[in-house]
């Protein structure tokens, strides 16, 4: 049987794809009145603990790589490793932690024409603020006190105080790196974090590892009661909390825990093979995908694993707009033997719908990472040198050659042998983008 991670990079569901789900419901043996869990109620209670299992392995890894509490550490381009990075932007990255006496005190540098951001997230991948010119007009640099909710903490004059709902939050600093990367790496190494206090700092959460294309089956519960120490701030969820909680009692028990990991290996991951392709409740439209929530989900648990899985991170649609392309015209996967292109007529170029910047990246179907290629070209945007058609069209081409008479700025290498998908974001999203009505153009196979 084939790893999730290779169903998950199908494309196109066919039966082969999907694993059958047929097992019984699951009771408590040892406890006729505990009460009895359907399958399709373990699936969804694994579902949900996924997503918070996937931050707290990265929040592991971190950690392990060197990171510590309230630290702030700046990254050369590129060099981030987690899937479906930002390759268009610097990123410096810590982890926060806060308490009652102590807040961590954040500089950010003077920034005009340029995108950026400092984003906090909770231990579930849900976006708790940003601070940048949009969201802090009156004050969009200068000093921040990011603190816990009702700290009773003295500041100095004339810093901006951000309130946090939880007593730890990853951060993650971007600066648009524009026509000018060297710029915006003096611009991100301004960048600045320190601590106001004594914070009493946590403990990292420890569970088993496990690789992105290997998931974990039932030894996922064993993993349960520490990981939802970390509370989830959307209502709604104690019911499901409650499932998990239960089922760490059950997968205690050897016969349910045979069961209990052989439901999760058909059904849940088959869950997750079907909703990959349109992330859960997302939109697809000529070949391309747009999650119905990112950065937020509420009661959307499903789309918040699948992308903790496979883009973590993310943040809210306020800033930046994502679409993913799989299939070509023909409803294929994109294949990197092949060459494709992917044209704008002149009044829909994708600048007319980016306050900021646009960018397309190529990423493996597997691992979703960047694809190694000759040319070090991992990206097309606003900032390529791109040659637009006599009529003021654009045109780009995806493929392991550039197509013969191709301007090659155009043009972004694909692997032989790979299956790849696309990833198109929009900064500052306006127009028929931030409206929810706009999809990219299909992709043609030349």
């Amino acid at each position: 049987m084939r790893s999730l991670r290779s169903a998950l990079a199908c494309g196109a569901f066919t039966t082969s794809c999907l694993m059958a789900a047929v097992a019984p419901s699951i009771s408590h043996a040892a406890n006729p009145q505990a009460p009895a869990y359907s399958d399709q109620e373990v699936s969804d209670a694994y579902i949900y603990l996924l997503g918070r299992l996937l931050v707290q392995r990265q929040q592991q890894l971190d950690f392990q790589q060197g990171m510590q509490w309230n630290q702030l550490v700046h990254r050369k381009p590129g060099a981030v490793d987690w899937p479906n990075p930002n390759l268009d932007v610097a990123y410096s990255e810590a982890w926060v932690a806060v308490d009652e006496g102590s807040c961590t005190l954040v500089s950010v540098p003077r920034i005009s024409d340029r995108y950026y951001t400092v984003q906090f997230l909770n231990g579930w991948g849900e976006t708790l603020a940003n601070i940048n010119e949009r969201t802090f007009a009156q004050h969009p640099s200068g000093d921040f006190a990011v603190c816990l909710k009702g700290a009773d903490v003295a500041l100095p004059d004339g810093i901006q105080r951000v309130d946090l709902p939880v007593r730890t939050a990853r951060v993650l600093a971007r600066v648009e790196l524009g026509a000018d990367p060297q710029q915006a790496e003096h611009l991100q190494r301004q960048f600045s974090m320190r601590t106001s206090g004594s914070p009493q700092l946590p403990e990292v959460p420890q569970a088993p590892l496990f690789r992105l294309q290997q998931l974990p089956g039932v030894e996922a519960f064993d993993a349960a009661e520490v990981a939802l120490k970390e509370p989830d701030l959307n209502p709604g969820m104690e019911a499901l909390q409650a499932r998990v909680h239960a089922l760490v009692a059950l997968a205690s028990a050897p016969a349910q825990r045979a069961h209990l990991d052989e439901v999760i290996r058909k059904q849940a991951f088959a869950a997750l093979v079907k909703a990959a392709p349109t992330l859960g409740p997302g939109t697809v439209r000529n070949g391309w995908v747009r999650p119905a929530v990112s950065g937020t989900y509420g009661s959307d648990y499903l789309t918040r694993t699948l992308v903790n899985l496979g883009g973590i991170w993310a943040n809210t649609q306020a800033e930046v707009n994502y679409f993913r392309g799989t299939v070509d015209d023909h409803g294929e996967v994109l294949d990197g033997s092949r060459s494709y292109s992917l044209s704008f007529p002149r009044d829909q170029l994708p600048s007319g719908f980016a306050r900021y910047f646009w960018s397309i990246t190529a990423t493996d179907a597997r691992t979703f990472k960047v694809m190694p290629n000759a040319q070090g070209r991992f990206l097309l945007n606003n900032q390529s040198a791109l040659r637009y058609n006599p009529d003021g069209s654009l045109t780009l081409y995806f493929g392991p050659q550039p197509p013969a008479g191709v301007a090659e700025a155009n043009w972004l290498p694909t692997v032989e042998g790979q299956n790849f998908r696309l990833v198109f974001r929009y900064y500052g999203a306006k127009g028929a983008v931030a409206g929810g009505d706009y999809f990219p153009p299909v992709l043609v196979r030349l």
